[in-house]
């Protein structure tokens, strides 16, 4: 049974023949490998043009922001699975990524989509961004939402990362339209939310990426190739000197089980 469309059977990345292989219009040999570095290739395969410079400082930046984050729990799962199975690091590294969902990693996506969302309200009403801001924010409120892409548990203050992210955005001149939206939102939310909220890390990404021309659809892949190599990190510290069963250790003693004690059931039959 046939499912879904049949008529799109092409692919514009790449091809190859018995001489040559072929990458968004490049010749892997002679035009690619040892000319072009990782960032400007990934911008290249996923859009199908090398970035501009101030694109490529963009990118970097982003990724050097959120490679690494301590153990999280993605982390733990990843190390945690190669202690079970040593030889298993690809096992490992898909135990990670899948563990990168819209509270770790993935709110960069979420936060993104928000973003986007403030400026469709603000076009469809024919109104300014700050009028689509607020009328979104009180949304938020009075559903008990968090606000994407604000706020953090430790740096009430503000996120360095964020700060530092911006900056560069101004600095390039890439600032646009995403990073307007997220000024407003920062500045109007605190007094409707009624808490600090700075600007995170996760809003800071996907403003200043979609800013400099990454497409919203692709957001999700700048994190999660990020974070692939904080895992390879930590997947290679794990086969070294091993902590994914010292973690499993300590997170059974912190549970404390609250079921029915052992013979339970038999008595309630009796």
């Amino acid at each position: 049974m046939r499912i879904g469309k049949q008529d799109q059977a092409y692919t514009a990345i790449a091809t190859s023949d018995a001489d040559s292989i072929t990458v968004r219009g490049h010749d892997l040999c002679d035009d690619l490998i040892g000319q072009i570095d990782f960032s400007d290739y990934f911008w290249l395969l996923v859009i199908g043009e090398k970035p501009t410079p101030a694109q490529r400082k963009m990118l970097d930046a982003c990724l050097v922001s959120i490679a690494e984050h301590g153990l999280v729990p993605s982390v733990q799962a990843a190390r945690m699975t190669l202690a079970a199975g040593p030889d298993a690091w690809q096992g490992a590294m898909a135990a990670g990524l899948l563990g990168m969902g819209s509270v770790v990693a993935g709110s960069t996506e979420v936060s993104g989509r928000f973003l986007a969302d403030v400026m469709a309200k603000a076009d469809a009403d024919g109104s300014d961004l700050e009028t689509a801001a607020i009328a979104r924010l009180q949304e938020l409120k009075a559903q008990r939402k968090k606000v994407p892409g604000l706020g953090h548990p430790q740096h009430s203050g503000g996120d360095p990362r964020a700060d530092k992210l911006m900056a560069i955005a101004d600095d390039l001149g890439i600032s646009g339209r995403y990073m307007e939206t997220l000024r407003v939102l920062a500045k109007h939310a605190p007094g409707i939310i009624n808490r600090p909220l700075p600007i995170n890390v996760s809003g800071a990404i996907p403003a200043v990426i979609l800013d400099a021309g990454w497409p919203l659809e692709a957001l999700k892949a700048v994190p999660l190739l990020a974070r692939t190599a904080g895992l390879a990190a930590h997947l290679y510290e794990e086969s070294l000197r091993s902590v994914g069963f010292i973690m499993s250790h300590h997170a059974d003693q912190a549970i404390t089980y609250d079921g029915e004690p052992s013979g339970s059931s038999a008595k309630k039959s009796a």
